[in-house]
């Protein structure tokens, strides 16, 4: 086995938007490669056919599926960010939040000194913990 890499599949055309708003709001983050429907191919023309990025040096790979499913993204699978300061945490939580919903509002939790999870706007799933 080479190595383990987190997948995630958008189903609205909405691939390279996610990954750019994820590369602006975290440090230390980019695209590393993005391939894209042509004209006359089977997804929608510049939609991603499979793409990666990195969040701090964690890779991901995401692609824009041509095929509708009836599925889609589920809290049960979140990506955990360890936050260093309390400004690094209510920032990413604002950035997150907006256009998407509070699963759990930034607070403490007893298990954390500020915890929040998030659905952000695309439907990925986070967990922001700021440890005691």
């Amino acid at each position: 086995m080479e190595k383990v890499t987190p997948f995630l599949m958008f189903q609205d055309g909405k691939a390279e938007e996610a990954m750019n708003h994820y590369i602006t709001i975290i440090d230390d983050s980019e695209i590393t490669s993005i391939v894209r429907y042509g004209a006359n191919e089977a997804g929608d023309e510049g939609t991603v056919i499979q793409a990666a990025f990195s969040l701090k040096g964690q890779e991901f790979m995401c692609i824009d599926s041509n095929v509708k499913h009836q599925f889609s993204f589920t809290p049960s699978f979140s990506i955990f960010v360890t936050c260093d300061t309390e400004e690094e945490i209510n920032n990413l939580y604002e950035k997150l939040i907006e256009g998407g919903q509070a699963l759990m509002p930034i607070g403490e939790y007893g298990f954390s000194q500020r915890f929040g999870w998030v659905n952000d706007r695309f439907g990925v799933s986070w967990q922001l913990n700021l440890p005691s």
